[in-house]
């Protein structure tokens, strides 16, 4: 598996470029992409639990398909709606893994979040508003402190596990062990990018949302586009 290496601090920003010149070689072909994921997400989301768990476990599928799609692009090829589901005919397995690991890292950062402000939890979330005193409620919000924090620290690793290891495991064949702990590698090394391009999807985000959220159908492509020009850029990898 290729070693990550660290990259400037502007290259944060110029992920962003990139994946925005990934949508500009075709921009039907990522808005009809990006619907389809959506109603996909739409449709297990009609589905009690179930669809909450498939949801979890087929998103690095899905991304790893995607990441084909950016591929393709690369390449000069046009992007296909099969592109989309290119993660279930390779790698299938390691994939789901990946989706499967992520969701019990999540459930047992939850679980944590319960155990240490449970109370002030329920109270925020669970109790009617006309139930809650001020004091009460302003007590509750003091002691989310320390669970948001935990729960901060254990999904931040978690995530930064999880960003590059879908395309680890489609592009190199990684397992996803390895795959994972090398992407939290890659995430550490390169920490001042990282924000850079967080903040940049931040200001984004908030530009797209102002004309009735239809700046996403933009947006949304043009961070896939992003984490694909990430890839090559940590990876050094040879686009196309």
């Amino acid at each position: 598996m290729i070693e990550p290496r660290s990259v400037p601090l502007r290259n944060g920003w110029q992920w962003l470029v990139d994946g925005f010149g990934l949508f500009r070689r075709n921009m039907m072909g990522w808005v009809v992409l990006v619907m389809v994921l959506f109603l996909i997400g739409l449709a297990l989301g009609l589905i009690p639990l179930l669809g909450q768990l498939l949801f979890y476990l087929f998103s690095p599928v899905f991304l790893a398909g995607v990441m084909e799609g950016c591929s393709a692009l690369q390449r000069g090829e046009e992007l296909e709606l099969a592109h989309l589901f290119a993660g279930f005919r390779k790698n299938t397995i390691p994939l789901v893994t990946l989706g499967g690991i992520y969701l019990v890292g999540q459930i047992l950062t939850l679980g944590l979040m319960l155990l240490v402000g449970g109370d002030a939890i329920y109270r925020i979330f669970f109790q009617a508003a006309d139930e809650r005193e001020i004091a009460e409620t302003m007590k509750a919000i003091d002691q989310m402190t320390l669970p948001v924090l935990l729960g901060l620290a254990l999904s931040l690793p978690l995530m930064m596990a999880l960003w590059f290891s879908p395309l680890l495991v489609i592009f190199q064949d990684a397992r996803p062990a390895p795959a994972m702990l090398t992407s939290l590698r890659a995430c550490l090394k390169n920490m001042p990018a990282f924000l850079l391009y967080g903040v940049a999807i931040f200001v984004a985000a908030l530009a797209a949302i102002i004309p009735f959220g239809l700046g996403l159908l933009i947006l949304v492509p043009t961070i896939f586009g992003s984490i694909y020009a990430c890839y090559l850029d940590v990876f050094a990898v040879k686009s196309g």
